[in-house]
């Protein structure tokens, strides 16, 4: 996959990705991809993870993959970043 592929499907990710988690987030275009892109290389270290890969070099997820590695990247920074009290 060449680097416009991996911009456009990461922005793609990430926009379904602030889809599924609740409630307003503040991401840009630009965030939103870099959230999409991190979330396929979540997605990949989670599936070496639990099924027995090799963890210290992730592979790029699937579809699925890269949109729950997401949520998973949205919902840390939510909690991280938060400036609700």
């Amino acid at each position: 996959m060449g680097l416009c592929s991996w911009i456009v499907f990461g922005f793609v990710v990430g926009l379904i990705a602030r889809f599924i988690m609740p409630g307003q987030q503040k991401l840009g275009i630009i965030r939103t991809t870099l959230l999409g892109v991190g979330g396929s290389f979540m997605g990949g270290f989670l599936a070496a993870l639990l099924w027995g890969g090799n963890w210290r070099s992730p592979s790029p997820a699937g579809f699925i993959g890269a949109i729950i590695g997401a949520v998973v990247l949205l919902m840390i920074s939510e909690t991280l970043f938060s400036r609700r009290r």
